[in-house]
């Protein structure tokens, strides 16, 4: 059994001070990865940016639509190769290290989605760490709302992964995990998203359907005229909904920091959401 998926957010792996990636939040995440770990990472595009910014004295230009999205695929396909080289860095040298880039098509498509499964699931087998984010660089964004509109049509479920929050869950579900950890630049959820004092330290129910219910409730609290802090954001709402399916299956999801190391989050001694059935945590 795959102990834990973890998922890092754009902004938690940046430096907002010196407009740089944090080599220290990627120093500390690398050093807690291990065999068993699935490790969800955003962060392609913006340190993409950051780059190109930092080699060429200048953005790409382009305020149409149309120059965003390739100017999106161009810093993507930048920031990749920085993501993976930052993780190859700190990671035990004695580990491998896998890339997997996915799209919807690999959740959407059972035959997909079950070579994914087995493939992370032999990482796991193979002394390998396998390091996913969403192939930004060759996603078709007109394509994809097609591919998507038309599985809508038929009447299926269907995972859209328009955010690596909604993509974490996924993973988490197919490989039914014990654990899926979401590092974010915050604690935890709170209350009121402008007041750390106000974290909630664990939502819980003795049944699925009071788990859920609960989590509706707090969603319901938190989400009150709120929006994400910036665009492509899920926020608390987001991350709150897409985690529905991994609890039904049994996982304990548990929201924090990126400034703690995975290892003292896991052991449950740092401010954090925890998020799961019968907890006993105060």
């Amino acid at each position: 059994m795959i102990e834990l998926v973890g998922k890092i957010g754009s902004m938690a792996l940046i430096d907002e001070k010196k407009k740089n990636i944090d080599y220290n939040v990627f120093a500390q995440i690398s050093m807690c990865l291990k065999p068993g770990y699935v490790w969800v990472t955003s962060g392609a595009a913006e340190i993409g940016r950051l780059d190109y910014i930092k080699r060429s004295n200048m953005e790409l230009d382009g305020d149409e639509e149309e120059s965003k999205i390739e100017n999106k695929i161009d810093y993507a396909s930048q920031g990749q190769a920085l993501l993976m080289e930052n993780y190859r860095k700190h990671v035990n040298s004695s580990y491998n290290l896998r890339q997997f880039l996915v799209e919807h098509q690999h959740f959407n498509d059972p035959k997909k989605c079950e070579y994914l499964r087995k493939a992370l699931e032999r990482a796991s087998s193979q002394n390998a760490i396998p390091i996913i984010n969403y192939n930004d660089a060759v996603s078709d964004e007109e394509s994809r709302k097609l591919e998507i509109q038309s599985l809508k049509d038929s009447g299926k479920q269907v995972v859209e992964c328009v955010d690596n929050d909604e993509t974490a869950s996924e993973i988490a579900c197919i490989l039914k995990c014990k654990r899926l950890l979401i590092l974010t630049s915050v604690n935890g959820i709170y209350e009121d998203s402008d007041d750390p004092k106000t974290i909630i330290p664990k939502i819980t129910g003795e049944t699925v359907d009071d788990l859920l219910r609960n989590v509706d409730d707090i969603n319901f609290r938190c989400s009150k005229g709120k929006k994400p802090s910036r665009p492509g954001a899920s926020g608390a709402s987001g991350k709150l909904q897409y985690i529905k399916e991994p609890l039904k299956n049994g996982t304990t999801v548990i929201i924090a920091s990126s400034h703690y190391s995975i290892d003292d989050i896991l052991r449950g001694i740092t401010p954090q959401t925890r998020i799961g059935l019968n907890l006993e945590v105060a």
